[in-house]
Parts: structure tokens; C-alpha cells; sequence
């Protein structure tokens, strides 16, 4: 235990050395997350109060973030199922960076979840055991129990391989398997328990509709891998991890599939909300086209609508998906679309109008971007220093030193 130990805390040193642009990003990131640090304490001191959120509008700018970021987790499983199930070996060789994805999103996805309950203290209630997580009744508590457990997964999955690149051996498919079946439904849980905890609110009409799971799923498999194909593109272009073309065209051709379903059912759902024509179309004409003069979200839901629309040609056709400048303006055009759409887009007109016919047009605070700003500034220094940890392991330029020499060392004078 204590050689595997000693050669961790060695092979940890790696996140220690680097360029001046690479300390210089680190230094960036963590400007950014004092900024938010400073202002949650404003938060913390002061209470909700300081956000836009109010008694008509309670979810808001937090808990967009945090469902656009549960289906950027739940799209490793895009390249865990050809990696892993099919050894497709382009992709093989980068599933390790998916998955490190995933950890990062979910633990800002368990941060933008405190945050959105204003006061840090009231955690304890959700925590199985010392709190009561109302399990199985409350859908709060499956979402608890879900994420973690996939947050756990991911994180066990990805030290055992790294562990093996580590040591030089290869990992044990037997060990493997069995993980990443499990991974599978379990990544497909963690958002339809998203869509749920909306889907199960009756009196929302908005939310209220079996299509919402389905539609999650969709575009997490399209923003997800789009963030990853850019994150593979600057891997390769500042490290010495080689990311074959061949890896990035495949993922590319499955987005353009998941973004055809994403916007058939978005489709499918707008359809069946303006044919109607009842008092329940309300929340999707404000979205859409306003209702009694207020229309602060139509100019950002038609520009994610089209935005979707364009980048779903530009991945459709290979001739502009195998063309790194279309696909990067495709990934661009739907991360974007995908983030309004399923953040904004999705969050607040489920209030509007509220149960009393209220209008309360609901607008982040510049706390809540700075908070935010903070929290995704974390993320990218999470996912930066297991990058820097991990890839000189993977490419085989850190290994594990050797019993015998590590107690020739110990020994010398």
C-alpha cells in the first residue's frame, strides 16, 4: 500500500510543471473563482434575495446550469458504448477524457444544487440517514442518489484505467464490462430524473408532458460530444495525446443523428402546444412570441432555435462535418442552442404565467453571473489538472516507478 501510495503523490507532482501559459490559464481560472467565492458569500450573508428569483419564478439561472450540465454527463455514455462495448480503438484511446468530463459536470452540477438552495446548511436534509430524503417518494432524492452514483462510477471507472496506464498493464475487461453496462442505464437515469423532477410538477403545464425525458436525452447527446470535439481538438493541439481525425469525424456523425431526434421532438412538442389553442399554450407563447408585451427570452429561443436548425445541416452532410471549420461553427451553434433552449428556455417559461396569471419576467443578477461564472471557472480547473494528471499517463511518458528502485531511492544518502 505504501509503494502505491508513493507513487501516486509522485505521478501528482505533474500537475505542479508546466509552461507559463499553462500556470497563466490556471491563474485566469482562479481569479474567476474568488469572484464567485466573494459573491456567494454575498449570498450566503444576504439570502436569495439578492438573485432574480422570487416567490413567482423559483427556479432560475442556477438550475438552468445545472440541467444543461446533467446531459453533458450523461453523453459520456456516447463514447463509453463504441469504446468499451465495441472497441472501436479511435475512440478507445479518448473514452478516458469523456469520462473525466462527466466527473467534472456532475460536480458542478452538485454545486449549482447548493447554490440554488440559498442557504449551505439545509444540504443535510437531502443526505440519506442524517437528513430525510423522503426516499422513495420524494424525486429530489432520486436525483440525489443518481447523480452520486454516477458521479462514483465514472470516478471509479477512470482511476482503474488510468491506474493500469499507470503501471503499464492493461485493464481487465472482466473488471471493465460489468461497469460499463451498468454506466449505460445509469447515465440515461440521471437526465430522465432531471426531466422528471420538471415532468412531475401538474400544475406546470409547460413541463407536464412524456416527450421531456426523451427530448433530454436528445440533446444531451448533442451538446455533450459538441463540447467534447472541441475540448479532443485543443487537447491535441497543446499536449502530446494524439486524437485521431477518424475519432472526431464518428462522434460527429452520431450528433447529427441525436440532433435529427432533438428536433423532431421539439417539433413534435410545439406542435402539439400551439394546435391546441388552450390557456396551457401560454408558457410556450411567451417563449416563443411573447404574451402582453413581455418577451425578454424570444430573441435568445429564436436564435437557439436556429442556431439547432443550421448546425444540424452542417453534421448532416459529410462533406461540412469532415471540414473542421463547419464543424467547429456546428459545435458552436449547438452548444449555444442547446444551452438557451434547455436552460432558459426551458426553466423559466414553466412559471410564466404563474398559477395566479401572474407575469413576473424572471432575469439572472450580476451576483448569479459572477456565481456562475465561478462555478464554471471551477469546472475548467477541475477538468485542466485530471487532463494534466492523466494524459502523460495515458501517452505512456509517466509510469510508476518500480518497487526496487523506489526503496534504491529511499536508501540513498
Amino acid at each position: 500500500m505504501v509503494y502505491y501510495v508513493k507513487n501516486f503523490f509522485m505521478a501528482l507532482q505533474e500537475i505542479t510543471k508546466g509552461n507559463w501559459k499553462y500556470f497563466a490559464w490556471l491563474a485566469f481560472l482562479s481569479l474567476l473563482v474568488i469572484a464567485g467565492i466573494a459573491a456567494y458569500f454575498g449570498q450566503v450573508e444576504r439570502g436569495l434575495i439578492i438573485t432574480g428569483m422570487r416567490d413567482q419564478v423559483s427556479w432560475g439561472f442556477y438550475i438552468a446550469n445545472f440541467t444543461f450540465l446533467v446531459g453533458v454527463a450523461a453523453a459520456a455514455v456516447l463514447l463509453v458504448v463504441p469504446a468499451y462495448i465495441y472497441h472501436f480503438k479511435p475512440i478507445k484511446e479518448i473514452v478516458l477524457f469523456g469520462e473525466l468530463l462527466a466527473i467534472t459536470a456532475i460536480t458542478m452540477c452538485i454545486m449549482f444544487i447548493m447554490l440554488d438552495m440559498g442557504q449551505p446548511l439545509r444540504v443535510w436534509h437531502i443526505l440519506p440517514v442524517i437528513g430525510g430524503m423522503n426516499f422513495p417518494s420524494s424525486l429530489l432524492a432520486w436525483d440525489v442518489i443518481v447523480l452520486n452514483s454516477y458521479l462514483a462510477l465514472n470516478t471509479l471507472v477512470a482511476s482503474y484505467v488510468v491506474c493500469k496506464f499507470f503501471t503499464g498493464k492493461e485493464y481487465n475487461l472482466s473488471i471493465i464490462t460489468p461497469l460499463v453496462i451498468i454506466s449505460i442505464p445509469m447515465a440515461i437515469s440521471i437526465h430522465t430524473v432531471t426531466a422528471f423532477l420538471y415532468n412531475g410538477l401538474a400544475a406546470r403545464p409547460f413541463w407536464n408532458a412524456s416527450i421531456l425525458a426523451p427530448r433530454f436525452l436528445a440533446s444531451a447527446f448533442c451538446s455533450g460530444p459538441a463540447i467534447m470535439l472541441i475540448l479532443f481538438q485543443i487537447i491535441r493541439k497543446v499536449t502530446d495525446m494524439e486524437i485521431e481525425d477518424k475519432a472526431i469525424f464518428k462522434i460527429s456523425e452520431l450528433i447529427a443523428y441525436a440532433m435529427g431526434i432533438n428536433l423532431f421532438l421539439l417539433g413534435a412538442e410545439v406542435f402539439k402546444e400551439l394546435y391546441s389553442g388552450t390557456a396551457h399554450t401560454e408558457p410556450i407563447k411567451y417563449l416563443y412570441f411573447g404574451i402582453h408585451g413581455k418577451s425578454r427570452l424570444v430573441p435568445w429561443i429564436w436564435t437557439a432555435t436556429i442556431g439547432n436548425i443550421i448546425a444540424f445541416f452542417l453534421f448532416l452532410f459529410p462533406k461540412t462535418r469532415e471540414n473542421f471549420k463547419t464543424l467547429n461553427i456546428g459545435c458552436i451553434l449547438i452548444i449555444t442552442g442547446v444551452y438557451i433552449e434547455k436552460g432558459m428556455g426551458l426553466v423559466i417559461p414553466g412559471f410564466i404565467p404563474d398559477t395566479l396569471g401572474e407575469i413576473y419576467e424572471y432575469w439572472p443578477t450580476t451576483h448569479e453571473l459572477v456565481i456562475t461564472l465561478g462555478v464554471w471557472a471551477a469546472g475548467a480547473m477541475l477538468y485542466t489538472l485530471l487532463l494534466k494528471f492523466a494524459i502523460p499517463i495515458h501517452t505512456g511518458s509517466l509510469r510508476a516507478v518500480p518497487r526496487d528502485k523506489l526503496i534504491s531511492m529511499k536508501q540513498a544518502p
